[in-house]
Formats: C-alpha cells, sequence, structure tokens
C-alpha cells in the first residue's frame, strides 16, 4: 500500500513525463512545490497554462510566437533576402543574441534521424521549399546542429536547395575562443583549416 498522497504522485508522475527529468528530480521538484508558498505554485501553473493558450508558431517562419506573423517575419528591416534554417526555436534565440544576424529564418522543428524514425516528410521541409518559391530569396544559410542527424539534415536541405540557383552556405565550424588546441578533436581542426579567413 503506497503511504504517499495521490496528488503527489500524479505530480511526480507528470513532472517525470519531461525531458530530462528523472524519477528522483521529479520527487525533488515536488516536494520543493510543497514546501514552496502556495502563491509560487499557482504563479508557475498559470505561466504553464498561459504559454499553452498564447503561444503557437508561425505561419510564415514556424517559430514560436504570441502573434502571427513573428515579430521577425513582419519587421520590414529584416533582409528578405536571406534564410537562416535552424532545427528548433531556441536556435533563433541563439542566434539573435550575437546581434550580427538581419535575415529572417525557417525553423524544421528537428533534424532528419533514421534511428528515431524522423524523415524529412517529418519536418517543415515542404514549406521551406513554398517559401523559396520566386526570386526574393538569395541565399540560404544552413544552421543545423553540428553533429550526424544535423550533417544529414543540411546536406540533404542543401541538395534540394542548389538547383534553385539560391546560394546556399553552412555556418562556418571551427575552435572555440578560449579553447586549447591540444584538445580539439580531429574534425572540428580540419574544418577550422579549411575555414580559414584571411587576416
Amino acid at each position: 500500500m503506497n503511504s504517499t498522497a495521490e496528488p503527489v504522485v500524479k505530480l511526480i508522475e507528470e513532472l517525470c513525463k519531461l525531458p530530462g527529468i528523472g524519477p528522483k528530480t521529479a520527487q525533488r521538484l515536488t516536494f520543493y512545490l510543497l514546501r514552496s508558498p502556495g502563491e509560487q505554485a499557482r504563479e508557475l501553473a498559470r505561466a504553464i497554462l498561459e504559454v499553452k493558450e498564447k503561444i503557437g508558431f508561425c505561419s510564415r517562419c514556424f517559430n514560436i510566437t504570441e502573434s502571427d506573423p513573428c515579430q521577425v517575419c513582419a519587421d520590414p528591416t529584416r533582409d528578405r533576402a536571406q534564410i537562416c534554417v535552424v532545427e528548433e526555436p531556441l536556435d533563433i534565440l541563439a542566434i539573435e543574441r550575437t546581434r550580427s544576424y538581419k535575415g529572417l529564418y525557417h525553423v524544421l522543428h528537428g533534424a532528419i534521424s533514421p534511428m528515431d524514425g524522423i524523415g524529412p516528410e517529418d519536418l517543415k521541409v515542404r514549406e521551406l521549399l513554398v517559401r523559396l518559391q520566386g526570386d526574393e530569396v538569395r541565399e540560404v544559410i544552413l544552421a543545423t546542429n553540428p553533429n550526424l542527424e544535423g550533417e544529414a539534415t543540411g546536406m540533404y536541405l542543401a541538395r534540394l536547395i542548389s538547383p534553385l540557383g539560391i546560394k546556399v552556405t553552412r555556418l562556418a565550424r571551427g575552435l572555440p575562443v578560449g579553447g586549447d588546441l591540444e584538445y580539439a578533436d580531429e574534425v572540428t581542426l580540419t574544418r577550422a583549416l579549411e575555414g580559414r579567413q584571411r587576416i
């Protein structure tokens, strides 16, 4: 017979369904919420409900947004000749923090991963190709992750887009600032050498 109250068990089970949250972390979070002031728990519940009720996807770029089109797509100062393709909405936040990219985005919502049963038809590839119709877009920047799935997705997109006469570029890969050469792997060093620039 379980001595833990049913609402506590239910909350632990629901928290376990979140990515990266195991049973122990779910238990810690649950007991933290039990000890915290009631208003803190209510604020958390309200924030979760508000996200589900008010946030959707932009019908153009598929970024998360409160309005459609999103702020980036609606901004008339953005360069409409460039589209940066990313895997997830969080990738846009990372690029926007640099304040160096002024074009548009397209979120694939994943990467090709046969091991996980994810093919091109499960991503927003068709929608990207529709956006490339016409002559407004001159460059597509592939900013998929530097892993096996991201590389496969980037190569697949390059093969689809290149015949359209649109320039396809890839984010440079190389050494992190503050890193030591002796700790860099061979692939990173090779890419850093290939992507070297004149100074």
